[in-house]
């Protein structure tokens, strides 16, 4: 839960200080006793070819677009659905997504 500092009205950040949690407002200095249960962790870094991205649902394939022009690799279908995600780096081309309408099957083709 957010706290703000109660002589500046700023929002309070959690540090540790010999084994306690307190909360330090970065404007003004103000300290407290933090009553919360949770522990600070590091926070979790991933590497780009880590990331997943998932598309499911019917509900949310009814607001993508379709194309009439891509063929379907196992069923020979020629509409699917598409989108575009950036995979590699910001100076390369994106990654277009199809899913197929009749089938279900998903593949890729990089512009």
């Amino acid at each position: 839960m957010v706290e703000f500092c109660p002589k500046c009205g700023s929002m309070m950040m959690p540090k540790r200080e010999g084994g306690k949690i307190i909360l330090a407002c970065p404007r003004c200095g103000y300290r407290k006793q933090s009553q919360s249960r949770y522990v600070l962790s590091k926070s979790i870094t991933h590497k780009e070819t880590e990331r997943t991205y998932i598309v499911e649902g019917d509900q949310n394939l009814r607001t993508l677009p379709k194309v009439n022009d891509a063929k379907c690799p196992k069923c020979n279908n020629n509409e699917a659905y598409y989108w575009v995600i950036q995979t590699r780096r910001a100076d390369e081309p994106a990654t277009r997504f199809y899913k197929c309408t009749k089938c279900g099957h998903v593949w890729r083709e990089y512009e």
